[in-house]
């Protein structure tokens, strides 16, 4: 499934860890790598001259080396591109000219504001692939999946991480928890004002256990000696459905999400499906976004 790898660096520390990452986990599925430095076209025209513009390219070109250090620590070949014009464009052209199965990014770039907030070329990258992209924040030390997470609503988008989540959990024998939260606020919606029927919640519980036992029986498809869990829990009063998401991480040890990009109730108000943009800035995991196929 994951037979081209993507890395998208920059040479901060999060597209190191990321770097490494992704070849980590090359290494494991027996995949190719390819490390892509984009200088920005904003930078080109700063330079003046061959000389200074020769001088640039010397330099990214250095940035990339780093990369090959690192791949040569890992004990995993990788090669590397320099390419020029906007990042996020030019990563994902390439990630489609190469047939790439995968793009590995870190979660904040040198660009990024110090806040819980995606660095802005990989939030436009998650908008524009057509591949699956697994962010990667800045406290992973190496891969693991001995435990991922599938958030899912039983919407065909959320389904969309089951084989993605049948694979990596093939690398360790890993095991896969299916975990549908119930936002009762948003579910009962005006009718909330006086407080929901238990008749009403229950139906939210078994629709929950519904979406579960189905992924459950998809994800087996796929992997039939895969691990599998499911739960349904609530949303906090005061919460949302991706610090629901956070707390089950923390709580249960998860390795890696994996989740599709939009739920079935998510608006295109943002890059991504409300939720997915939110998980992904909370939890201080790994979490891999499965694209739709409109986007």
């Amino acid at each position: 499934m994951y037979d081209h790898i993507l890395v998208g660096v920059d040479g901060s520390d999060e597209s190191k860890r990321a770097a490494r990452y992704g070849l980590e986990l090359a290494a494991r599925v027996d995949a190719s790598v390819t490390a892509v430095h984009v200088v920005e076209q904003g930078t080109l025209d700063l330079t003046q001259g061959s000389s200074e513009a020769s001088e640039l390219h010397e330099e990214r070109a250095a940035v990339l080396a780093e990369f090959e250090a690192v791949a040569d620590e890992v004990g995993q070949p990788i090669e590397t591109e320099l390419l020029e014009g906007n990042p996020a464009k030019r990563l994902t052209a390439y990630g489609n000219e190469t047939d790439a199965d995968l793009v590995v990014l870190g979660r904040q770039g040198i660009s990024g504001v110090k806040r819980r907030l995606l660095g802005g070329t990989t939030e436009q990258v998650l908008y524009r692939s057509e591949q699956p992209v697994f962010v990667v924040p800045e406290a992973t030390e190496s891969f693991a999946a001995d435990r991922l997470l599938v958030p899912t609503d039983g919407s065909e988008n959320a389904a969309r991480a089951l084989p993605h989540a049948a694979e990596l959990s093939r690398i360790d024998g890993g095991h896969v928890d299916l975990l549908n939260v119930i936002d009762l606020a948003e579910a009962g919606g005006a009718f909330n004002a006086g407080g929901l029927s238990s008749a009403f919640v229950e139906r939210l519980e078994s629709r929950g256990r519904e979406a579960v036992e189905d992924a459950a029986e998809e994800l087996r498809g796929h992997n039939p000696g895969a691990e599998v869990r499911t739960a349904v829990e609530r949303a906090d009063a005061a919460g949302s459905v991706a610090d629901r998401i956070r707390t089950y991480v923390e709580n249960e040890g998860v390795d890696a999400v994996v989740m599709g990009s939009h739920g079935r109730s998510n608006l295109r108000r943002t890059l991504l499906g409300s939720v997915a943009s939110n998980v992904l800035r909370r939890v201080d995991v790994p979490v891999l976004v499965a694209v739709r196929d409109d986007q």
